[in-house]
């Protein structure tokens, strides 16, 4: 064993002696070493290129974009429809309201005039008096209820029976409520003297939504309605007509009128187009024409005029008025 160190110890002084004498090979391969360590550092904290981000430009050519405005324009095009769908849902919403309060006039007329016959009739006796008020309470708030005791009482001299209730308008003053202007005409009777009095005055009702009414205003004295002082224009003869048209003319509506009243449909669509003048079906004897008015119209003849007739079952003279529109081909025709 010891020889064997011996020997070993040996090997590695000649391996260190040959060294320290030529260490050549050695630095050489310790060079190319750090010659190849320092590359592979130069590359790795080289800094790598930039990549081009990549930019996706949209253009008016794409088929994405043309689907997308297609989509844009179609849901503007909808909201803009659903608008006016709305508003046109919402009017005619508002027309059928109108409407169904225009017919529940009606009822509102008649609880009117119900109302003013009870309202408006009385004599002095206890019992007719008695009869009075439980008759209106069942038109009126108990607040006007209460506000009517005692308008009439037994020591008044008169008595009153209505003849006649006339409703003139309604109108809408409110979500529920309804002001009617009506007419009451009355006789009044003190001791032996009778006469006849007329007067017009506004309540309101109030409606529910069951048709249930209810007057929520104390009869209010209001203007009567009187005759208007309008006067329609007289038309004047056109001289373009000559004399000898207005005696064919005048000729043909006498001719016409004799037939008119007991005409039917096929008779008259000798004389008239169309539906201008309906069959009328009644026993009138035709008696003249009355200041017939002829004026120019193009290739037509406008007519007014006046026509009496007999009625055969009242024995009175009836009068009625046309405006009439007349053409001549081969004949004369009523055309409008």
């Amino acid at each position: 064993m010891c020889g064997l160190f011996s020997c070993l110890k040996k090997f590695f002084k000649f391996f260190r002696f040959q060294l320290n004498k030529s260490h050549l090979p050695f630095p050489i391969w310790c060079g190319k070493r750090d010659n190849y360590f320092y590359k592979k550092q130069t590359e790795t904290i080289k800094e790598p290129k930039e990549k081009k981000v990549r930019t996706v430009k949209v253009g008016t050519h794409k088929k994405a974009v043309i689907a997308l405005w297609v989509v844009l324009i179609a849901s503007v095009s909808f909201g803009v429809y659903k608008n006016f769908t709305a508003i046109d849902q919402h009017t005619t919403h508002e027309k059928e309201i109108i409407e169904l309060r225009l017919q529940d006039t009606n009822g509102i007329e008649n609880f009117v005039k119900n109302f003013a016959k009870s309202y408006y009739t009385w004599n002095n006796s206890k019992e007719a008096i008695e009869a009075r008020t439980q008759a209106i309470s069942g038109y009126l708030t108990k607040e006007l209820q209460d506000l009517n005791v005692d308008t009439i009482r037994t020591d008044i001299p008169t008595s009153s029976t209505v003849t006649d209730v006339i409703v003139w308008s309604i109108e809408q003053s409110g979500m529920d409520t309804f002001s009617a202007t009506y007419e009451v005409d009355q006789q009044i009777k003190e001791g032996e003297q009778t006469s006849n009095v007329k007067a017009t005055y506004t309540v309101k009702v109030h409606v529910d939504a069951d048709g249930d009414m209810v007057i929520v205003q104390n009869p209010t004295l209001a203007p009567a309605i009187e005759k208007s002082d309008y006067e329609p224009k007289t038309p004047e003869a056109d001289a373009s007509v000559d004399a000898d048209t207005v005696n064919d003319a005048t000729a043909f509506l006498e001719t016409f009128f004799k037939l008119y009243p007991t005409a039917i449909e096929k008779e008259l669509a000798y004389y008239v187009t169309g539906n201008v003048l309906e069959p009328i079906g009644r026993d009138y004897l035709y008696s003249e024409l009355v200041n017939p008015i002829f004026i120019k119209d193009g290739d037509n003849v406008k007519v007014k005029v006046a026509v009496k007739f007999l009625d055969n079952q009242t024995k009175a003279t009836q009068v009625s008025q046309y405006e009439l529109v007349l053409h001549k081909d081969s004949n004369w025709k009523i055309v409008g």
